[in-house]
């Protein structure tokens, strides 16, 4: 785990593509998706698979063995996704045009347009189906914000931090503004995945599936803030691999 010390690095020394305006708009993406599933496409989260893991050994305890076939989908397409997000990194750097990080929001954007045209009688497993793709792709390709540990699709990882934190301030009370400091950054995406849902959750209930194309909005800005990195601000920098890969 990186030291207090390394969480205050300049912004300067770090990739665009881990700057905290990326992280905290994917932060933003990520709640308004999980909100979006749960709320009209079959009240489930595709985020993260440990409570498919959960409905899984339930219905295998319940002897429902076809019905437990059906976890298998999405726990596969999240596999997948992280396998995809993996192999396009290393090969994308041939081209020396684009970094991966640039190209999954290229995916996601398309991802979003594409399910937001989606009727509403289309079966909820195709939505689930790409939102556990792009969510495994983007939790494993955005991993560290200026040197500190994320995890832009779910919480459980910055509820810990913040306990550690709150724990190593009190316990290193010399040093306690620095560990206070990182408290506050989980603290703070934390708050931004909320909002997300909350936004969410409102537009679901007025436009239905439509709702899903106002993540374009911090998806776009990602979009600009990467693209001109790419091809102008760090076009000499294509080949360096972010912190924490």
């Amino acid at each position: 785990m990186n030291t207090p010390q390394n969480s205050g690095a300049k912004t300067e020394e770090y990739l665009a593509c881990e700057r905290w305006l990326v992280f905290v708009l994917m932060m933003l993406v990520g709640g308004y998706l999980g909100a979006f599933t749960y709320s009209i496409r079959g009240g489930v989260f595709c985020n993260a698979q440990t409570g498919n893991f959960v409905l899984l050994a339930m219905a295998l305890g319940n002897g429902s063995w076809f019905h437990a076939l059906y976890y298998i989908i999405p726990i596969t397409a999240y596999c997948a996704g992280a396998f995809i997000s993996e192999a396009a990194a290393s090969q994308i750097k041939r081209f020396n045009l684009l970094r991966w990080d640039t190209l999954l929001i290229i995916i996601e954007i398309i991802a979003v347009i594409f399910l937001g045209f989606l009727p509403e009688s289309a079966p909820v497993q195709i939505t689930q189906v790409v939102i556990n793709l792009i969510c495994s792709m983007q939790y494993n390709t955005f991993r560290q914000a200026q040197g500190i540990p994320m995890a832009t699709t779910f919480c459980t990882n910055h509820i810990r931090q913040v306990g550690i934190a709150i724990c190593k301030a009190i316990r290193h009370p010399g040093e306690n503004v620095q560990y206070l400091r990182r408290m506050l950054i989980h603290l703070g995406m934390l708050a931004t995945f909320v909002a997300g849902g909350v936004v969410s959750t409102f537009l679901c209930g007025v436009l239905l599936g439509k709702a899903i194309w106002f993540s374009l909005i911090p998806l776009v800005i990602v979009l600009i803030d990467l693209l001109y990195a790419d091809l102008k601000g760090e076009k000499g920098k294509l080949n360096q691999i972010p912190h924490g890969h």
